[in-house]
């Protein structure tokens, strides 16, 4: 246990707190700004704050990092439709970001959500991790329609907006990939060496049994564990070298058995 946990240090260390800063430069009309900061992962989200007057703000845009220079110190933040409030009986402002509006990134990292293939690993994961963690139960009683077997990225946008979850844990061939929840980009994966005796699908939670969707994405039984869930971060992360890496070793593993 004390090994797991030593080596999801680092995986741990970008949900210590929200990171809080100013627009250098804003470009409307591309959806693309810039700010400064001391160090930050591409595929981090949060949110950009708008001051509509002295003491009244707005969240304007879900705001993601799409690049980051280590010389200038300068992040690349694509800007995108903030809806997770949104009030259809309610009019809307058409405001535009300015710089000087304020930045929070990594916001909802310190709620995580885990996807592991058996009960023993769930457990073993979630004590050594400390972290709040939100039960796919809770998730899928409240949330989400509760006969969803193949949970899809929409899924999980669902639980990203319905209960502030900003990471999502997925235990895949003995490693653990740690995912920002909004945008799926892989923000780092940890050696966790765990011995895997019994697989319940579509994955361990405490919901006794989740049936198929009716139809659409996600209709399908869950028959394969790990070859499901590479390829949906593989769908969101194609360039990632170690996941492609990581997917051929697997893939090679499982016609040799």
């Amino acid at each position: 246990m004390k090994y797991l946990t030593l080596l999801l240090i680092f995986a741990l260390s970008i949900s210590a707190s929200t990171i809080k800063t100013e627009l250098l430069w804003v470009d409307n009309d591309a959806n693309i700004a810039r700010v400064k900061l001391d160090s930050i992962d591409v595929g981090v989200s949060g949110f950009l704050v708008h001051r509509l007057a002295p003491n009244h703000t707005s969240i304007l845009k879900n705001v993601s990092v799409i690049g980051y220079d280590k010389e200038t110190k300068i992040a690349t933040l694509k800007m995108k439709e903030f809806n997770a409030l949104r009030n259809n009986a309610l009019p809307t402002g058409h405001w535009k970001a300015i710089v000087g509006d304020k930045v929070e990134l990594a916001f909802g990292y310190s709620r995580s959500l885990l996807i592991a293939p058996s009960e023993e690993i769930y457990h073993r994961i979630t004590k050594s991790v400390q972290t709040q963690w939100v039960t796919y139960r809770y998730i899928c009683y409240y949330y989400l329609l509760p006969w969803t077997s193949n949970t899809t990225k929409e899924d999980f946008d669902a639980m990203n907006v319905a209960s502030s979850v900003g990471l999502l844990f997925i235990y895949l061939d003995k490693k653990l990939y740690t995912v920002d929840m909004k945008t799926f980009v892989i923000l780092s994966i940890s050696d966790a060496p765990l011995v895997q005796d019994t697989l319940k699908l579509p994955f361990y939670s405490r919901v006794e049994k989740i049936n198929a969707a009716w139809w659409g994405e996600g209709s399908d039984e869950l028959k394969s564990y790990e070859p499901y869930y590479f390829g949906l971060l593989k769908e969101y992360n194609p360039e990632n070298k170690t996941l492609l890496e990581n997917i051929e070793k697997f893939e090679k593993g499982s016609k040799n058995d």
